[in-house]
């Protein structure tokens, strides 16, 4: 099989690439290792930055989103009993858009299909050979069969744990990781959420977040030791913690019920550089991790595919390599950007008791100085809905 740019992975990422070159007029294939219907069982995050409802509006792949989403203009953070208001649209002038990315990956898929793209699921064994010169190509096997895969570039958007970084040799790549010691267990329910907006809340017993999918479907999350087996957590015991950790106003506002899905998931901040060697690309998790606090990692995942959709229109449009050389340097400026955030968020919004009590009044003053400053609330509003592309 021969194409222009080879995508690895069939996430909303590598679908976007794919759909962004496909009606340009550039041929792509998209090899994904498991099946659409695990692809599309992943429940993730739900807030789409500004940026992002563009690209997907660009791409064709928007109306239902604008017809189903949630447009939110602004966030709450309880902290010490009271609740810090931050008006997206009055300090920025823009909001965000609350729609999961599990309805994103299906209006993707459902653009691929209407354009005929290639997609092939259980591709297991993927490798990228030569990726240093200008004949990359990519193996991979499916039913027992090998196959190959002759392209002009690879773009890897396979996520932490695929091939594409692991591809740059050690002696180019340079990684940078915070481990952070706790977990968010979050959970799935059939229940109204608790307000129109997202609701951050820091306590002495941990971090709580309560968000929305739809008018009738939330989710909720805690901040939980990794050691705590997700069996100890009854639906019970976290609906009591959820309450406990919220200012009593909002928590008897809290309308609970049976989870449907119920997940603990570690929190990391991971960034990769260079995310280019030879003509081999990273784009979202491949690249980049970031703690779901600041609800950056798949709208850094869409800037990625921004930046190096544009830098593979440029070059098929005779324009060079200029936008390809770049990628790597500007897509990682925007990168560590937001990690920043991320990180200032989680640092400001959980309990880390092993770093004693002078974390914790710095913690109290950060909010308290947030609750009073228009500048404050300012930077975090443009962060929040995702700084220019």
């Amino acid at each position: 099989m021969k194409t222009q740019v080879c995508i690895i992975g069939g996430g909303p990422s590598g679908l976007l690439l794919s759909q962004i070159l496909h009606r340009a007029g550039i041929d792509t294939v998209v090899l994904e290792r498991k099946s659409r219907d695990y692809v599309l069982s992943r429940i993730r995050a739900g807030v789409l930055e500004q940026g992002t409802c563009e690209m997907l509006r660009e791409a064709g792949v928007g109306t239902r989103m604008d017809a189903e989403g949630y447009v939110h203009d602004g966030t709450i953070f309880a902290a010490g009993g009271r609740q810090i208001h931050i008006d997206f649209k009055k300090l920025v002038g823009k909001s965000v858009m609350i729609y999961g990315q599990t309805e994103v990956t299906r209006d993707l898929y459902e653009a691929r299909d209407a354009m005929d793209g290639v997609v092939v699921h259980d591709a297991d064994g993927v490798t990228i050979q030569d990726a240093d010169s200008n004949a990359p190509y990519v193996t991979y096997v499916k039913d027992g069969t090998e196959h190959r895969v002759d392209c002009d570039y690879v773009c890897a958007c396979d996520g932490f744990h695929g091939v594409g970084r692991k591809t740059i040799p050690d002696a180019i790549r340079k990684e940078y990781e915070h481990v952070y010691p706790f977990g968010w267990l979050g959970i799935l329910s059939e229940t109204p959420p608790l307000l129109d907006e997202l609701v951050y809340a820091r306590h002495e017993r941990g971090f709580a977040l309560c968000s929305m999918r739809n008018a009738h479907l939330s989710r909720y999350y805690l901040q939980v030791p990794l050691t705590d087996p997700i069996e100890s957590w009854t639906d019970e015991r976290f609906w009591g913690e959820l309450k406990r950790r919220l200012p009593e106003e909002l928590a008897d506002k809290l309308i609970t019920g049976p989870s449907i899905e119920k997940s603990v998931a570690p929190l990391r901040s991971f960034i990769s550089e260079p995310m280019r060697w030879g003509r081999l690309f990273l784009a979202g998790d491949a690249g980049h991790i970031v703690p779901p606090t600041g609800a950056k990692g798949l709208n850094l995942a869409a800037s990625d595919v921004y930046y190096l959709s544009r830098a593979l229109k440029s070059r098929y449009a005779g324009e060079g390599e200029a936008l390809l050389d770049s990628y790597s340097e500007t897509a990682l400026a925007r990168v560590w950007k937001a990690s920043r955030f991320s990180w200032s968020m989680t640092r400001m919004l959980h309990s880390f008791p092993e770093e004693g009590e002078f974390l914790k009044r710095m913690q109290e003053t950060e909010l308290d100085y947030l609750a009073g400053s228009r500048a404050l609330q300012t930077s975090i509003a443009e962060n929040y809905v995702g700084l220019p592309f």
